[in-house]
């Protein structure tokens, strides 16, 4: 079992496999996209399943997969599949823009990959082509129709953003009506991935919260799972659920039970500090397996108490974009 200093368990791993994407969401990088990591300076998949072999030895047993925008990584599949045949497989789930899901929809099913988190701030299609830079609001509303259809869970993760989906809030909360949906609100981060600059939060969770009792009058408060991120609700009479995710007010921090890798190996115990070791470099040196666990327990033993203390901790002036972090 692992442990945090504060004596917090920690099972879950939210593993980025690239930090590439296919989209230019202004929030996350500049229209030219980032610096990119080479593909020398990636984790292989080989890397990444021992550390995962590791880890659910010790007791991680969930495990997201992310980006960048994970399938545009080449044999994304494969490695999944060899996730599932872990000594202790764990349960998978996948964070996605969905605009490259349809093609791999059914083996996914057959690999009991079904909780799917959908990165989606807006049901407009011109509002979606200013926010991504991109044009491919049908591909992602098909496969979306389509994961629905075909009964995966499916979340739908929107950033709300003063001046630029603000509309959505209400509109997306509609896909709740009838279908058992979950879709989820997240406050902006609290930094600009460009210019580390702090930009100032216009909506909340309370103001969000506000504003959908002010559409559909009181929600229904539902029982928060364990470490679960958001606030949970539904509208009376809907089908699925609303979540509201503090991602800037970190409300959760104090039952935290995450650890994050990056496709270059930048391991991080809290998603506000800066890499508090690099996995890449360790196990591409004659290490053990307990040797690396060693090391990851250490990381973990200096672990912050919350957000906000790692994030002051964290002396990096330009912030890392979360295609580089993993969503």
């Amino acid at each position: 079992m692992l442990l945090d200093q504060h004596n917090r368990t920690v099972n879950y791993l939210r593993l980025s496999v690239t930090d590439k994407c296919n989209l230019r969401c202004f929030y996350c990088m500049p229209e030219e996209g980032i610096p990119f990591c080479k593909k020398e300076d990636e984790l292989s998949f080989e890397e990444m399943l021992r550390i995962c072999r590791i880890l659910t030895k010790q007791g991680v047993n969930k495990i997201r997969i992310t980006g960048g925008e994970p399938f545009v990584r080449k044999d994304l599949l494969y490695f999944l599949r060899q996730l599932t045949e872990l000594e202790n497989p764990p349960e998978l789930s996948i964070t996605t823009n969905a605009t490259l899901l349809e093609p791999h929809i059914e083996e996914l099913k057959n690999l009991g990959i079904t909780s799917i988190n959908v990165s989606l701030d807006t049901l407009d299609e011109a509002r979606f082509f200013a926010i991504t830079r991109r044009d491919a609001f049908q591909q992602v509303n098909r496969n979306l129709n389509i994961l629905l259809r075909e009964g995966f869970d499916v979340k739908v993760n929107c950033v709300v953003m003063e001046n630029k989906n603000i509309e959505d809030i209400i509109l997306l909360s509609e896909l709740t009506k009838t279908a058992p949906v979950s879709v989820r609100f997240l406050e902006e981060m609290p930094f600009n991935a460009q210019t580390g600059e702090q930009t100032e939060l216009q909506w909340n969770y309370l103001h969000i919260l506000e504003h959908l009792e002010a559409h559909y009058g009181p929600l229904v408060k539902l029982k928060d799972p364990q470490h679960s991120t958001s606030l949970n609700y539904s509208i009376p009479g809907y089908k699925g659920r609303i979540g509201i995710i503090p991602s800037f007010s970190r409300t959760f921090c104090g039952t935290c039970n995450r650890i994050r890798l990056s496709a270059n190996g930048d391991f991080r115990t809290c998603l506000y500090g800066a890499a508090a070791l690099n996995l890449r470099d360790e196990i591409r040196q004659p290490v053990t397996d307990g040797q690396l666990l060693q090391r990851i327990q250490n990381a973990l033993s200096h672990k912050p108490a919350n957000g906000f203390m790692a994030e002051t901790q964290n002396t990096q002036h330009i912030k890392d974009s979360m295609a580089y972090l993993g969503g």
